[in-house]
């Protein structure tokens, strides 16, 4: 047996030094770790071929110079990425977000997680990110346009219907997909299904936008549904105002629940009449017609009221919570608050939202938590189906993929709970979705031999 696996501290620390200066990659790579070291022991195959090792080292990190010029004739340098995961089940697969945080660490940890989400779909989908420090917030839509052709101009050697399919992400819509599959096809003289949240005129899927959120709420449906409860008459707790928060918050209401909170980057509203269908729809123009903030809700909404100062909702009191917004929002103090608070269950819309110490206040509490890489997993998921769309040039209605993607969100809570369940019945989805994720990924790589 390797000495590289002979415990968990030690493949840690081999992760570590041979990833300085990459905090957000290693913790990822230490919350699946810890659940997976115990899943393989007595499995001697996983620890010979190192799985484990291989998976938390990237096939490829690809790093390039986007150049671009502004609307003043400005000559403008960022950074891309690609990262190439693991594509031992399928074409690499994941998002592209255009964001200041924006990092190598960053991306090589939503790389990562993206392994295991695809994994868990059931779909063949392998995972890898990109991405820019590229901020398209104030830009021109001309510069937004020169940019992500310039982008597209490194990243198209890189890409294919066949070899790594990006979607969008934070920063990355229908505008910089279109902007970027224009120049794809431009470049390469074809028309094939390399992106994926594409418009609908030229090959994009149905309920695309929606399927995040709404995919985050059929999970914390089937968890509670799981325990004879149900999101109706609950309230919740949502980060977040985007694409993600704003869907969960609709599926929310639909099946009958009251969301209290919506979130940016200078803080949070807290609506105590609950915000409702009408609020929700304020919210999606405010955010993507009229690029506004948070803030200007309470103007239009009397009751509600703004904290400011960056705040995050977690004191709220609610029934459950659906941290939408970004990376490590929730730490172990908010943790501790929403389990003081009564909360009973937290659905992940966001990619790894809670930090390790907040994932250990809910372990510990027993509550009802899905990490990021089972609940949130809806987009992915449509974003696979409009692979499938692609392939066979052809469109299912909405219907139909509405219920794919119920199907495909009950699937992923059945895997949850196939390696999850405790003998007392207490579900810990966290290990549940790292082992059900890491099984079928590592046993193709078995497959493979040594590549």
């Amino acid at each position: 047996m390797s000495n590289d696996h002979v415990d968990l501290d030690g493949f840690i620390k081999g992760v570590e030094r041979r990833n300085p200066g990459q905090p957000e990659f290693v913790q990822a790579v230490h919350e699946a770790a810890h659940d997976i070291f115990d899943f393989i022991q007595g499995k001697p195959a996983y620890h010979e071929y190192q799985i484990l090792r291989r998976i938390a080292e990237p096939d490829r990190v690809i790093s390039f110079r986007v150049c671009w010029e502004d609307d003043k004739n400005n000559i403008r340098v960022q950074r891309g990425w690609r990262v190439q995961n693991n594509n031992a089940i399928g074409p690499y697969k994941g998002g592209i977000r255009f964001h200041p945080s924006v990092t190598e660490s960053v991306l090589k940890f939503l790389a990562f997680e993206q392994t295991f989400k695809n994994s868990l779909t059931g779909l063949p989908m392998g995972g890898g990110k990109g991405g820019s420090n590229f901020n398209p917030k104030g830009k021109s839509d001309h510069e937004v346009m020169r940019f992500c052709q310039s982008f597209m101009t490194e990243l198209y050697r890189h890409v294919g219907a066949d070899i790594d399919v990006p979607a969008g992400d934070i920063g990355v819509g229908g505008r910089e997909i279109g902007y970027m599959f224009g120049q794809y096809k431009r470049i390469t003289n074809e028309f094939t299904g390399v992106l994926t949240g594409k418009g609908l005129e030229y090959g994009g899927s149905l309920i695309r936008t929606e399927a995040t959120g709404y995919g985050a709420v059929y999970f914390l449906q089937n968890m509670l549904e799981a325990k004879k409860n149900s999101v109706a008459g609950k309230t919740a707790v949502i980060s977040g105002s985007g694409n993600v928060a704003t869907h969960a918050a609709e599926k929310v209401v639909q099946l009958g629940g009251k969301v209290l909170t919506l979130s940016d980057s200078e803080g949070f509203i807290h609506d105590p009449d609950g915000i409702t269908q009408e609020k929700i729809d304020w919210v999606k123009v405010l955010k993507n017609k009229r690029r506004g903030r948070m803030s200007e809700y309470v103007k239009e909404f009397k009751g509600a009221t703004f904290t400011g100062g960056g705040a995050r909702p977690w004191g709220v009191k609610c029934d459950v919570a659906l941290p939408c917004a970004t990376q490590n929002e929730l730490n172990g103090a908010d943790a501790e608050t929403l389990v003081k608070n009564g909360c009973i269950a937290v659905s992940e819309g966001a990619n790894m939202p809670t930090d390790l110490a907040g994932i250990e206040v809910f372990k510990k509490a027993r509550i009802l938590y899905a990490p990021g890489k089972a609940a949130n997993a809806g987009g992915v998921a449509v974003s696979g189906l409009e692979m499938s769309q692609n392939s066979g040039r052809r469109a299912w209605k909405e219907e139909e993929l509405q219920q794919m993607l119920k199907d495909i969100m009950l699937g992923i809570h059945s895997r949850c709970l196939e390696y999850g369940k405790d003998k007392d019945g207490h579900v810990d989805y966290v290990r549940g979705a790292n082992i059900a994720g890491f099984k079928k990924v590592a046993d193709a790589m078995l497959a493979f031999g040594v590549v």
